[in-house]
């Protein structure tokens, strides 16, 4: 790990969950996807055709976090499956990864309106989900696609132009932020940078791998 690892406390600044619930009772994650399933307790899912839960390998040493899925994602029911996905495979791919070998979701979990970002309300509803995720699968490494994720998992200051490439320790967990593959279709000048990044990935996950 380099010099410019910041120590924080996870999930800083946003509440805790009340234990008991059914999010925190679950023990595997398709007992999680069931929950999450049946979540209506923010407008995002009356506006969406379903939950987007996430897929991949269970116990991942891996998790990629997004926002929140598309319209691709909502209709294929499966995370980075647009544009966005495509790129973000071939930068699996280019170092040595496959979907399998990973965990890819997102802060929410179901399509918010016209594609927008998620409001500050409905991620703080889904959080716990998230959390649940992270627990159950019990990463190695984060990495936080865009600021979204990287502000609701690492710091509400946080700027993804600035920030990225920094590795975070939260909890045991060691954190990468770095751009959303969405901005790469926007910004070619942005794949350099999300190519060191990933790099640097690939360097800790040979030392820290399970």
């Amino acid at each position: 790990m380099t010099e410019n690892i910041q120590q924080l406390s996870l999930l800083e600044n946003i509440e805790s969950v009340k234990p008991g619930l059914p999010w925190e009772q679950a023990q595997t994650l398709k007992e999680l996807s069931q929950v999450v399933a049946a979540c209506r307790l923010c407008r995002l899912r009356d506006g969406c055709r379903q939950a987007v839960f996430g897929e991949g390998y269970p116990q991942a040493d891996i998790m990629l976090i997004g926002e929140g899925p598309g319209q691709a994602e909502d209709e294929a029911g499966r995370p980075f499956v647009g544009k966005a996905g495509q790129l973000l495979d071939n930068i699996l791919a280019a170092v040595g990864l496959q979907r399998s070998e990973v965990f890819i979701g997102n802060v929410v979990k179901c399509r918010p309106p016209g594609n927008r970002l998620p409001l500050p309300d409905e991620v703080k509803t889904c959080l716990p989900f998230l959390q649940a995720q992270i627990r159950i699968i019990n990463p190695q490494i984060v990495i936080c696609l865009g600021a979204l994720a990287s502000q609701t998992l690492i710091d509400p200051g946080l700027r993804i132009t600035r920030d990225r490439g920094r590795w975070v320790i939260k909890d045991g967990l060691e954190i990468m932020p770095t751009f959303h593959p969405a901005a790469l279709l926007r910004d070619p000048r942005k794949k350099r940078p999300v190519w060191e990044d990933f790099k640097a990935v690939m360097k800790r996950y040979e030392q820290v791998r399970r």
